[in-house]
This record gives structure tokens, sequence and C-alpha cells, in this order.
């Protein structure tokens, strides 16, 4: 009888060390990716923001998701910041955009440094500051010179060797815009085709209109406009059509936003390029998720781009 009570109590004794274990043992907290973009302004990253956030929905028990942007393209200071809070909040992972490829090396450093995983999507971070600073961070993107090619290519097939046409650059302290402009000189210069001016308009609809007023003045002649982004490309449509040259002047984007796939139903742009907005976050996350579990290794990753021109969109 002894031993039976005795039996009972040791059994009560270690169910309660397990049950106090059990208490104290907390579940595995799912990873923290944060998603740092470029000014949501533009609908590219707007794009880019509800791709992510509609994967993470599917995938919401795998992880969670910050995602931010920046006033404008050009507000590096402000992005620096965002990316200084994540590393204060421990997130896991960083898959950022960045708006300058070479003032953003530092603070992807101090990520990298503090162990959080770093994944640099859509403007590849210059890789002489990378090697300078001694970091490895993964490019997971498009090959802008090879998108732009396209598009030039496209745009040859419809002008005569010695045509003019003029680049409006996307920010020069971007590697995709230094990109872009390279994939349309290759073009227009393999087709013999003379580009006039190129000059930079930061990305940016209202920058772009003012220059491409200016262009067409200067060069009545002008048979296309390049543009390195779709929200410049807007801006130039606009200037054609103040200056009753809209049917005159070719113009050719990049990004595949739904304001370009408009132009070109009426048939106001020639050309864009997709690299898959909605998509190209994902694929950072994904590579994100897959070196946290210990499945990949910081290498470069290209991604797909596709021209789009009215026939594609029927």
């Amino acid at each position: 009888m002894k031993m039976r009570i005795l039996n009972v109590l040791i059994l009560l004794v270690l169910s309660i060390f397990v049950l106090i274990g059990g208490c104290g043992r907390s579940e595995p907290q799912k990873p923290r990716i944060s998603l740092i973009m470029k000014s949501l302004a533009n609908e590219f990253f707007k794009t880019m923001e509800d791709g992510a956030k509609a994967h993470q929905k599917q995938f919401s028990e795998k992880y969670g998701l910050t995602a931010e942007g920046i006033k404008d393209e050009l507000d590096v200071a402000k992005q620096m910041d965002l990316v200084e809070q994540m590393i204060a909040q421990q997130v896991n992972a960083i898959v950022i955009a960045p708006a300058d490829s070479k003032a953003m090396v530092n603070v992807c450093k101090k990520a990298a440094d503090a162990g959080i995983v770093v994944i640099n999507i859509d403007n590849k971070l210059d890789e002489d500051v990378l090697k300078d600073k001694n970091i490895q961070i993964p490019f997971v993107g498009p090959d802008n010179r090879k998108g732009a090619y396209l598009a030039g290519q496209y745009l040859a097939q419809k002008l005569q060797k010695g045509d003019k046409v003029a680049i409006i650059e996307g920010a020069p302290n971007a590697f995709n815009a230094v990109q872009r402009k390279l994939g349309f000189e290759d073009a227009m210069k393999e087709a013999g085709i003379e580009i006039v001016t190129s000059q930079s308009g930061n990305w940016e609809t209202a920058k772009a209109n003012q220059l491409v007023s200016a262009i067409i003045t200067e060069y009545p002649d002008i048979k296309a406009i390049l543009c390195a982004n779709d929200s410049m490309a807007l801006g130039a449509v606009a200037a054609l059509r103040a200056a009753g040259k809209a049917n005159d002047i070719f113009v050719v984007g990049f990004d595949n936003i739904s304001a370009a796939q408009q132009l070109l139903k009426e048939g106001k742009m020639l050309c864009t390029v997709d690299q898959h907005a909605d998509k190209l976050a994902v694929f950072g996350i994904e590579y994100a998720l897959d070196i946290l579990n210990g499945k990949g290794k910081a290498e470069n990753q290209e991604t797909p781009v596709d021209l789009i021109t009215a026939d594609t969109l029927k």
C-alpha cells in the first residue's frame, strides 16, 4: 500500500515537472523580413509591395513581413534610416531596392555585420564599393542592360539609319539607370541611329516632361525618346501631346506599369520592358528564406525581363 502511494507521488511530481517545463518552452518564432523599397509614388514599387504582401499572406505561417518605401526616388537618407530601424528591431532579413548603388552599401554592410541576411533587388549595389568594404550581398534581379537593349532593338526596326533619338536617363547614382542607358546605346549604335542627347530625368515624370519639351524644340526632327522608366515615359508623352507631336515621335519606356500599358494600347508609346514588379520582391524574399533555412548561399540570381508591346497585351 505504501509502495503504491509512493509511486503515485513520484508520478505526480514528474508530471508537475513536465508541465512546468512545457509552460516555459515557447514556440519557435517565424523569421521577420523587412522589404525596403524606393518611392511608393512610383506605381512599379507599389506593385512590388502588393506582390510581396500577397505572398506573405499566402505563406503567413512561414514568415512575417514589414514593407517600407521612401518619399521619392532620391531620398537616400530616409532609406538609410529605414535600414537602421530594421537593424535596431533585429529583423532576420532585409530585402532592399537601394536608392543609391554606392551610398547604401555602408548601412547594408552594417546590417549584415549584425547577423541580418541582406538581399539586394531591383537596383544592384556597386560591385567596386562592395569589394572595397569586403562584403558580399547577393543581387536578385534582372539584367537591365539586356532589357533596355530589347526595347531599343524593337524601336530600331521602326527607324532608318541616321535617324535621331534622345535618351532620358534615370538617376545617375543608380546602377540600373546606368545599365538601361547602356542597353539603349547598344541597340542604337548597332542600328546606326544617332543619339543627339542623353539627360537625366531622375526617374520623375515632371522632370522628364520638362526635358522632352526642351529637346523637341532644340531637335525638331527627332524620331524617338527612350526613357529609362515608365514614369518618365509618361512625362515624355505629355510633352509630345502638348506640342502636337504625340503621333510623330516614338516613346520607349521600362517597367510595364498600368499607365504605360494604356498608352501602348492607344499607340502613344511604342514599347516597354516588364521586369515583373509583382514578383521581384518575392524572388528576394524566397531567397532570403532559403538562406535563413540553410538551403541557399549568397549568390547572384538573374530574374526575367520581357519586351511588352501593344501586340503582347492583346
